[in-house]
C-alpha cells in the first residue's frame, strides 16, 4: 500500500509525458495496448491514490476524511487507510481538526499554475496596468493550505527586482496577500488555521507569534487591505488586496511589490485603494456580484505610523 502510494507521482508524470503529442508521434506505446493487456497493467491501489490526489487538487482549503468519502464514494476504512499512507508518503498534510491538504510539491509548478489558468487570464489586464503605472512588481496568487502560491508575475523594469517565482509557495502569516487569504477565511475557518500557523523568523519585521498575527488579520478585515512590511524578505514591502470568486469565497489575492526604499509609507497607502479597485474589477470579472464592505476610515487601517494619508488614485486612471 505505501509503495503503491510512493508510485503515485511518478505515475502521474508518466501518464502526463504518455498524453503528449511529441511522444504519441514517435511511438505506439501503451495507449495502443490490447484491452486484455491494459487491464493487466492497471493497479487499483495507484488509480485510487490518483483519484483522491485529484480531488485534494481541486479543493485549496483541503477535505477531511468525511469530505474525501462522500466525493469519492469509498468506504471510510479505506478512506483513512490510503490517507494515512499519502501522508506518510509526504503528499498530504493534515491539520488541525483533521482537514487534510495536498503537498505543493507533489504537482509540478507549471501545472498547479495552469490549473488556475483562467483567474489569470482575465486578472492580466489589470495586472498589466498595475505593473506600467507602478513600475513595480506585480503578483498573483492563490492559497494552498496554509501557504500562498505564485501563479502571475509581471516583472518590475526598475532594479532591484524580487526573487519571487511563479510555482513557489509563501507562508500566509508574514505576507500581505497570506493576510489577506487569512483575513477573508469564514471566521470558524480562520480560527482552524490560526491554531495551525507557528510563526518562523524569517527577519527582523517578522510577526512573532499567533495573537499579533490575529490582530493584524483582523485589521486587514475591517481595511480591505494588507501591507508587508519587510516580514517575508528583507527591504521588499508589498501591498495587497482580495479577489472573490463567483461564490463570494477569497481564495486569490494581487500585489504590488518593491525595495522599501521606493515603498515608503505614503506611496503604500497611496497605492492601497488602487489595488483594491483592482481586486473588484477582476472579482466582478469571475463572476462574484456580491458587496466588497464599506469603504473604512484611513485612520482606522494606518498600520502603526505617523505619516498622513494621501490623494487616491483611481484604477479608471491608471488604465487610461
Amino acid at each position: 500500500m505505501a509503495d503503491a502510494c510512493k508510485d503515485c507521482l511518478r505515475v502521474l508524470y508518466f501518464r502526463q509525458i504518455i498524453a503528449s503529442p511529441f511522444l504519441r508521434s514517435w511511438t505506439r506505446g501503451p495507449l495502443h495496448m490490447k484491452p486484455s493487456l491494459r487491464r493487466s497493467y492497471s493497479i487499483g491501489s495507484v488509480q485510487r491514490c490518483l483519484q483522491l490526489l485529484r480531488l485534494f487538487g481541486q479543493a485549496p482549503s483541503g477535505l477531511t476524511p468525511a469530505e474525501v468519502g462522500k466525493l469519492s464514494g469509498l468506504p471510510t476504512s479505506t478512506v483513512y487507510r490510503f490517507l494515512f499512507n499519502l501522508e506518510t508518503a509526504g503528499f498530504l498534510t493534515c491539520g488541525e481538526g483533521g482537514r487534510y491538504h495536498i503537498e505543493v510539491t507533489c504537482l509540478p509548478s507549471e501545472q498547479f499554475a495552469l490549473s488556475h489558468l483562467e483567474i489569470r487570464r482575465l486578472s492580466l489586464p489589470y495586472l498589466k496596468a498595475l505593473n506600467e503605472h507602478t513600475r513595480e512588481t506585480v503578483h498573483l496568487l492563490v492559497r494552498q493550505g496554509l501557504r500562498a502560491i505564485y501563479v502571475e508575475k509581471l516583472e518590475s523594469p526598475q532594479l532591484p527586482t524580487t526573487i519571487s517565482r511563479i510555482g513557489v509557495s509563501v507562508p500566509l502569516y508574514c505576507t500581505a496577500v497570506g493576510k489577506i487569504l487569512l483575513a477573508y477565511l469564514p471566521p470558524d475557518e480562520r480560527d482552524q488555521v490560526l491554531r495551525q500557523i507557528e510563526p518562523k523568523y524569517r527577519t527582523a519585521h517578522t510577526i512573532r507569534n499567533t495573537e499579533e498575527l490575529r490582530k493584524q488579520v483582523e485589521r486587514v478585515r475591517r481595511c480591505g487591505y494588507s501591507f508587508d512590511l519587510e516580514e517575508n524578505e528583507p527591504q521588499v514591502r508589498c501591498v495587497a488586496a482580495p479577489i472573490w470568486d463567483h461564490s463570494g469565497n477569497v481564495n486569490a489575492s494581487l500585489s504590488v511589490s518593491g525595495p522599501a526604499k521606493r515603498m515608503h509609507m505614503i506611496r503604500l497607502r497611496e497605492l492601497a485603494p488602487v489595488i483594491q479597485e483592482a481586486g473588484i474589477r477582476i472579482s466582478r470579472e469571475l463572476g462574484y456580484q456580491g458587496p466588497v464592505g464599506r469603504e473604512a476610515e484611513w485612520k482606522d487601517c494606518e498600520p502603526d505610523t505617523r505619516h498622513s494619508a494621501t490623494p487616491k488614485t483611481s484604477l479608471r486612471e491608471v488604465i487610461q
